[in-house]
């Protein structure tokens, strides 16, 4: 298993950005009915933390509702926040 990376808690919450999607203004993961507290919570509790490609990770973990998901972000210097992808 991967090792669990998660992001400083403290931060974690005021330190996410999120891609925005062209079309809508939005955050892209509302594309894939997800929401930032969604995103927050998997981040700071993922089952596991892989790397991705050209320095994204991927967290792996379930959302509170019980949801599986699968979130793709660039971890900044320091882990203290990052740039979410989808």
């Amino acid at each position: 298993m991967a090792s669990v990376r998660p992001l400083a808690p403290e931060c974690a919450a005021v330190d996410i950005r999120y891609f925005v999607d062209a079309d809508s203004g939005l955050p892209h993961i509302y594309n894939h009915g997800v929401s930032e507290a969604d995103v927050d919570y998997v981040l700071n509790h993922a089952t596991e933390d892989r790397p991705g490609r050209d320095g994204s990770r991927i967290a792996l973990g379930q959302s509170p509702g019980g949801r599986y998901l699968r979130v793709i972000y660039v971890p900044d210097d320091g882990d203290a926040s990052a740039f979410v992808v989808t």
